[in-house]
């Protein structure tokens, strides 16, 4: 999408993907209330070098500050309306230059921690000042619209395992349904979602999307700890088994499967699922399932 940059004398980057004009942004009546978005940022290393477009990393293709500015969200979304913005730690003044531009303003943020399997901090992180193991999505709102009900015991933080180079948790897709409404539509799309619309040069079903999957880096659950009866579970790991078993849960597995599978009692995966801002279903409405494999 974006037009390779050069100066006098040096040699013009070949971008990944060939140079084209971004196609137009999707619309629908009335607009869509809750966006997604995660723009392929642009910024330099220390060496200089172009660092996500690198031809050895093999990753995308990305947009000037400029052109991701440009494009025409405020057209395309409802009078009043929720963006969720993701930016690098190293661009926060971009990013809110971004929501401005698309006519939104900063309200707050969501963290994403990267957790290890065992739910420690990911420590391969990487950063000139300091190793990132975190990224944000700035919360944006258009006009005057509250997040909804479950949004008022949700913490801002999602806490799960990475993935290949860029991808953003599953997790944020449960958590924003849960706290805006609908219609919704991802930007820069790479693994479209049902219920949702894409826009993205990845968003295509027939498109394999960039980015290698490195060993250890493959996402998925994080272990169960085992835990005599009445033990407590520490905070941090009670938000990361929150969040795990509310996607298996909402998946279609019951309670009752996720407790025969962690040996969990009924009641503390119940009471997991409700600090995670789980919406449970009448007894009786789950399918059953097995429980994946940590």
């Amino acid at each position: 999408m974006a037009r390779p940059e050069s100066r006098p004398g040096a040699a013009v980057r070949v971008p990944l993907r060939e140079v084209q004009d971004a196609p137009p942004l999707p619309s629908i009546e009335g607009g869509f209330k809750t966006i997604l978005a995660d723009p392929p940022w642009r910024f330099a290393n220390r060496t200089g070098k172009v660092a996500p477009e690198h031809r050895r990393l093999e990753r995308y293709s990305t947009m000037t500050l400029d052109a991701i500015k440009q494009l025409p969200v405020a057209d395309i979304a409802a009078k009043n309306a929720h963006l969720y913005l993701w930016v690098p730690n190293a661009l926060l003044p971009e990013g809110m230059a971004v929501m401005e531009a698309w006519g939104f303003r900063y309200v707050s943020n969501v963290v994403w921690a990267k957790r290890r399997i065992d739910g420690g901090p990911d420590g391969r992180g990487v950063g000139f000042y300091f190793r990132n193991v975190t990224e944000l999505i700035l919360f944006g709102v258009r006009g005057n619209m509250r997040t909804l009900q479950p949004a008022r015991s949700q913490v801002n933080m999602i806490e799960s395992r990475k993935r290949e180079h860029s991808r953003k948790p599953d997790e944020q897709y449960p958590f924003i349904e849960a706290c805006s409404p609908g219609p919704f539509l991802e930007m820069f799309a790479r693994h479209a979602q049902p219920g949702w619309s894409a826009w993205g040069d990845e968003a295509a079903a027939d498109v394999t999307p960039r980015g290698q999957v490195h060993r250890g880096y493959g996402g998925g659950a994080i272990d169960v700890p085992h835990l005599r009866p009445h033990a407590r579970i520490p905070q941090q790991a009670a938000q990361v088994l929150g969040v795990e078993f509310r996607r298996r849960y909402e998946s279609g597995l019951s309670i009752r499967d996720l407790a025969t599978e962690t040996g969990y009692s009924i009641q503390r995966i119940r009471s997991l699922l409700m600090s995670a801002g789980t919406e449970l279903r009448e007894r009786g409405g789950a399918n059953t399932g097995h429980f994946p494999p940590g």
